[in-house]
């Protein structure tokens, strides 16, 4: 089973992995700020690119990466 945090978009970090309520996934592969917003850049899994902007406070669905609760 996967763990999915909630984290505000300030917290991203490249690397991280978006997941969509659908259970897609999104690789960041860049963040940079835009006015008041944050452009997030990303890869899906079948290698298309992409990118969104948001605001700093918005919520996003992100998984735990394996390494964060390894024992």
């Amino acid at each position: 089973m996967e763990i999915v945090e909630l984290k505000q978009t300030r917290e991203l970090a490249v690397g991280d992995t978006l997941v969509s309520a659908t259970g897609d996934a999104y690789d960041v592969t860049k963040l940079a700020r835009i006015g008041r917003g944050i452009r997030v850049q990303y890869v899906t899994t079948d290698g298309r690119t992409g990118r969104f902007t948001a605001a700093p406070d918005a919520v996003t669905r992100v998984r735990r990466a394996d390494s964060l609760h390894a024992a």
